[in-house]
C-alpha cells in the first residue's frame, strides 16, 4: 500500500512491473493512468499545487479505506504536483484483488476521489490566458455512486 505525490515523472511500466511483484494471493490487477489534456489545442502547461503533509494524509485516507472496503490486496496511488505539459502522466491508480470486480471498482472510487475531493489546486495556462481549473458536474455526480 503506497502513497505518493511527487514533481518527477514516473514511469508507468516500471511502476506496474514493482506493483504487481510478489501478488501471489491476487487474481486481478487494475491500473489507470491519468494524462494532462489538451482537448482544444490551446493548453501550454497545467500547474499543480498542493499543500505538502495535508495532502498525502488525504490520500493515505482514501486509499485505506478503498483497501477496507474492497478488501485490495495491495493499492497504489501516485500523483504528481508542479508544472506539467500536455501529454505528461499526472496521476496513476493501481489496484489488486483476489477477484477484478472488486479491483475494478476500487480503482473506480480511488479515480473518482482524486477527480473530485483531492487537495489539489490545478491552473491551466494557455493562448488565452490563465485559468484556475473548475470541479464539473460530472465529477462530483460520480462520487455518488459510492
Amino acid at each position: 500500500m503506497a502513497v505518493r505525490v511527487q514533481k518527477a515523472p514516473f514511469d508507468l511500466g516500471a511502476e506496474i512491473a514493482a506493483f504487481s511483484t510478489g501478488l501471489a494471493a491476487t487474481g486481478a490487477i487494475v491500473t489507470f493512468t491519468g494524462v494532462v489534456r489538451d482537448e482544444d489545442g490551446r493548453l501550454e502547461r497545467m500547474e499543480i499545487e498542493h499543500y505538502p503533509g495535508m495532502t498525502e494524509r488525504a490520500l493515505a485516507a482514501i486509499e485505506d479505506e478503498a483497501r477496507r472496503r474492497w478488501s485490495l490486496t495491495d493499492a497504489l496511488v501516485i500523483h504528481r504536483h508542479g508544472t506539467l505539459r500536455p501529454g505528461d502522466h499526472i496521476m496513476m491508480v493501481a489496484t489488486a484483488a483476489r477477484h477484478r470486480a472488486a479491483a475494478f471498482e476500487a480503482a473506480e472510487f480511488l479515480m473518482d476521489y482524486l477527480k473530485s475531493r483531492a487537495p489539489f489546486w490545478k491552473k491551466e495556462y494557455g493562448a488565452d490566458g490563465a485559468a484556475w481549473v473548475a470541479a464539473k458536474d460530472e465529477d462530483e455526480n460520480a462520487l455518488t455512486r459510492w
